[in-house]
C-alpha cells in the first residue's frame, strides 16, 4: 500500500531553502561550496527525525554534515531541529540512498554514519540491507582514503550480517560492540529510536569500518 503524504508537508520542506539543497546533483565534488567552511564532511544515511546529526553537528562546528532521508513529513522534522539550534555546518537531502554516485564524487566523504536501519529480515531482502556489499562498495568508492562507517542496530542478526560484509568487503573492523551502553565509548551520541530501545532493555549493537590504506 502507498504511503499517504500529510497534504503540504513537500510543500513544507521544499521551502526550506537554506537547510535543505535542492537538485544535490549540482553540487558533485563541491559540497564545500556549500557550507561557509572548508572541512570533513560527514553524511549520515536515513537521518530520521534529527537527533543524531543535529546534536553532532552542535558539538562538531568545524565540521560540516549532510543528512539523508527519504520520509519527507520525518526530514522536516530533523530540519525543524537544525532551525532552532541555528546550526551552519549542516543541510539535508529528501534523496534515495541508492542514488549516493550522483551527488557524491569519489573521496569526496570523510565519514558516513548509519543508524538503525531497515533490517529487511528476510533472506531474499539481503540485498536491501544498507550494509550488503553493493551499498559498501559505493561507500568506499565515495569516502577519502581514511575514510569510515560507524555502524549502530539494536537487531543482532543484522549487526552480525553487517560485520561479514564488512570484512568481505575489506574494511577493518574496530571498536566493535554487542553492548555499546555497557562499553567503555566515550560520548556516544544517541538517535531516537537508540534511546527508546535502550529504554526497554534491549542492547544497541555498534562498529565502525575503515578503510584499508
Amino acid at each position: 500500500m502507498r504511503r499517504r503524504k500529510k497534504p503540504g508537508s513537500e510543500e513544507k520542506l521544499l521551502s526550506k531553502d537554506k537547510l535543505v539543497v535542492k537538485e544535490p546533483e549540482k553540487y558533485k565534488g563541491k559540497w564545500c561550496s556549500v557550507f561557509q567552511q572548508i572541512g570533513e564532511i560527514h553524511v549520515e544515511i536515513g537521518t530520521g527525525r534529527g537527533q543524531f546529526i543535529t546534536t553532532m553537528a552542535e558539538k562538531n562546528p568545524h565540521i560540516n554534515y549532510i543528512g539523508i532521508e527519504m520520509k519527507e513529513e520525518v526530514l522536516l522534522r530533523a530540519v525543524t531541529k537544525a532551525e532552532k539550534k541555528q546550526l551552519e555546518n549542516i543541510v539535508f537531502l529528501w534523496f534515495d540512498a541508492n542514488r549516493l554516485i550522483e551527488v557524491f564524487e569519489k573521496g569526496e566523504l570523510h565519514r558516513i554514519y548509519i543508524n538503525f536501519c531497515d533490517p529487511w529480515p528476510k533472506n531474499r531482502w539481503a540485498k536491501r540491507r544498507l550494509t550488503y556489499r553493493s551499498f559498501l562498495e559505493t561507500y568506499k568508492s565515495l569516502l577519502d582514503k581514511q575514510g569510515e562507517i560507524h555502524f549502530k542496530t539494536d537487531n543482532e542478526k543484522l549487526f552480525e550480517f553487517s560485520l561479514n560484509e564488512f570484512s568481505i568487503c575489506d574494511l577493518r573492523l574496530r571498536n566493535i560492540t554487542f553492548d555499546l551502553h555497557q562499553s567503555d565509548l566515550k560520548e556516544n551520541i544517541t538517535t531516537e529510536y537508540e534511546d527508546k530501545f535502550s529504554q526497554m532493555g534491549k542492547p544497541i549493537y555498534r562498529c565502525e569500518a575503515v578503510k584499508r590504506n
